[in-house]
């Protein structure tokens, strides 16, 4: 069998709009299906909205050894810490080495992948292509300016989940993001499904695969590595 390809896009975005707040990528959505896919034999790598160092959400790590086990797992790897402080620009990479894109989520994501030209080209490309694109959390608001070769989103009449309205009312930044993912994928004409809060819950709709919330990143790894049958 050969080895799978695994691209991982995130963001650079480091603050909660105009507040002083921090913000970045929500680490257990990188770092579990991270090694569900290296621990599978698949080639990984991670690109970032702008290039350089991937800013971290600090509510995404715990005290050491009160954190997920990939967590963990990741802020002891040096190759993996590494690779977040070093990352290439979406911008540059040409993806049609990749077998699947996989866009894990954070508060960021809501800033600076709606409105981005390359990855919108780059996501559509690849489904379009059959190749595989995954999601998780606030990932899919990475799937909110792709536009198919008909001029259709991409999530017109597709199964997906996402960060759910109710989950961003919980944590109390319904009027802090610019938009609300749920809201915003159900007016694109997606058919947003979901479990209750922050339940893990993950579906593929053909070679389309999204998760909820962050306990739902390893369900949406499994699905992808069952998309590419491995």
């Amino acid at each position: 069998m050969s080895r799978k390809n695994v691209l991982f896009i995130v963001t650079s975005h480091a603050s909660l709009g105009d507040e002083k707040e921090t913000t970045g990528l929500w680490l257990e959505e990188l770092a579990a299906p991270y090694y569900a896919f290296i621990d599978a034999g698949c080639d990984v790598r991670i690109v970032s909205i702008s290039g350089g160092s991937v800013p971290i959400d600090p509510k995404s790590q715990a005290e050491r050894g009160e954190n997920p086990e990939s967590v963990e797992r990741f802020l002891d790897d040096k190759n993996a810490m590494a690779a977040i402080q070093h990352t290439p620009s979406v911008a540059e990479v040409d993806t049609f080495g990749f077998d699947a894109l996989f866009i894990p989520g954070g508060h960021g994501t809501m800033w600076d992948m709606p409105d981005n030209e390359h990855l919108a080209k780059l996501v559509a490309a690849t489904y379009e292509s059959g190749r595989i694109v995954a999601a998780v959390c606030h990932g899919p608001a990475g799937l909110v300016g792709a536009r198919l070769s008909n001029g259709e989103p991409l999530v017109k009449d597709r199964d997906v989940s996402a960060f759910t309205d109710s989950e961003e009312e919980a944590v109390g930044l319904t009027d802090t993001v610019p938009f609300l993912l749920e809201s915003r994928l159900t007016e694109l004409g997606a058919n947003v499904r979901s479990a209750p809060n922050f339940e893990p819950f993950a579906l593929a709709d053909g070679n389309l695969i999204t998760g909820q919330n962050p306990p739902s990143s390893e369900k949406v790894a499994e699905l992808v590595l069952r998309a590419l049958k491995m």
